[in-house]
């Protein structure tokens, strides 16, 4: 699995501990985040990197602003893109077992370090079920066109 990594200003703190996740686990990635601490603004950073993971550059990625609201709203404008903002671990799975979503956003203002290492953890490890959950992905898929 190849991972695409990015954040904002405000979730410069959870994207190092899902840097140090990655490195634990022994996958791929590229941090595309910023290194400041004066303000920017997300579409910079979630756009180019959702617009990877639809290219196929990228298998999935992880997403993090302060809220998690901002990067989500713009990774979902990307064709191709199911970005899902998860905030808590049974949404993590759920996303990944019934949406088979490819982008996860999380709220560094909203949760802590620990929580969105288990919830990162979760939904990298978790697998796509298919089944009767792949026709209503189909439905969105053709819905983008």
């Amino acid at each position: 699995m190849k991972v695409i990594l990015t954040a904002d200003h405000a979730g410069m703190t959870i994207r190092n501990e899902v840097k140090a996740l990655l490195d634990e686990a022994g996958i791929e990635y590229e941090d595309t985040g910023c290194d400041c601490q004066g303000s920017v603004d997300y579409p910079d950073y979630a756009l180019p990197a959702a617009e990877r993971v639809a290219k196929g550059e990228f298998d999935r990625g992880i997403f993090i602003c302060g809220t998690g609201i901002g990067m989500s709203i713009a990774a979902n404008k990307v064709k191709g893109i199911r970005c899902a903002l998860v905030h808590d671990v049974y949404s993590a799975k759920l996303t990944r077992q019934h949406n088979d979503s490819n982008v996860l956003a999380m709220g560094e203002r909203v949760i802590g370090p620990g929580l969105a290492r288990e919830i990162a953890k979760t939904w990298l490890e978790t697998e796509f079920d298919g089944g009767r959950h792949a026709n209503r992905i189909g439905k969105i898929t053709t819905y983008e066109g």
